[in-house]
């Protein structure tokens, strides 16, 4: 359900919508359509089954998601960026776990872009760019946004690394009782300090394959980077899938281990 107070243009709000329904990727949530009766106005997207990225790391359904799991999860994320960058020419804006969801099989949808903003969506046309939140209202955007007033590729960038951090550490993307609150600040103290393994999230009780981790967290640290620092998705799915074919051979290991036990 949508604020019609917050729909700048709704002339243009449904020209994007119909533009955006003819949208498929595997790793973009399906719009079927939008309902406008004068008083109410909402958007109809496909069903997504396993709800969203945040439910599954607070362990809201039980299971854990192993590191392989969210490797995967995060590579559709860097996917969907990917096309929406690339293919589209258009900002996702908001990229966080609740705007992540996940289908049957735990594939990445994300949720939540381009036509339900209040502004425009070209990256190419400068006023598209103007963002609507108060500084400090959310740490998935990095400050210098606030300054500025306006958001490219690389704002998108910074917040898919400080979900990559959240993923990884299960830990607050804020939290006033750490020596640096912010998660990217913080994660950067301990890497420093050489501790990277020792903030990684502790439910998944070191089963994972160590260098697979430090790749990943060094793709993450590099996505929240400064602007000029940070990959473009194409890189960071690339890399991502040289995490997942590390953590694949481990696995794969093990099982051939098992095979030849028994």
């Amino acid at each position: 359900m949508l604020n019609r107070a917050s729909i700048y243009n709704i002339v243009q709000f449904t020209k994007e919508v119909h533009d955006f329904v003819k949208v498929r990727h595997k790793n973009l949530v399906s719009l079927i359509g939008y309902c406008d009766d004068g008083e109410h106005l909402a958007l109809i997207y496909e069903f997504v089954a396993n709800g969203d990225l945040n439910d599954q790391l607070s362990g809201k359904f039980g299971n854990v998601p192993s590191w392989e799991t969210r490797l995967k999860i995060i590579i559709g994320v860097a996917q969907g960026l990917e096309y929406l960058h690339s293919e589209l020419r258009i900002l996702h804006r908001y990229v966080k776990p609740t705007n992540i969801l996940l289908g049957e099989n735990f594939e990445a949808k994300l949720a939540d872009f381009g036509l339900s903003r209040s502004s425009p969506t070209n990256p190419d046309i400068q006023a598209s760019n103007k963002i609507y939140v108060k500084p400090g209202r959310d740490p998935y955007l990095h400050h210098q946004y606030f300054n500025s007033n306006r958001l490219n590729q690389t704002s998108d960038i910074y917040s898919f690394g400080i979900v990559m951090l959240e993923m990884i550490t299960n830990q607050p993307v804020v939290d006033n009782k750490r020596e640096s609150p912010h998660i990217s600040k913080w994660v950067d103290l301990k890497v420093a300090k050489g501790d990277t393994l020792e903030i990684v999230d502790l439910r998944l009780n070191n089963d994972f394959e160590r260098d697979s981790v430090r790749k990943a967290m060094d793709i993450a640290c590099s996505c929240a980077a400064r602007a000029h620092n940070r990959p473009s998705m194409s890189q960071v799915v690339i890399e991502l899938n040289e995490c997942l074919a590390l953590e694949m051979a481990r696995s794969n290991g093990r099982t051939g281990e098992t095979t030849q036990t028994q």
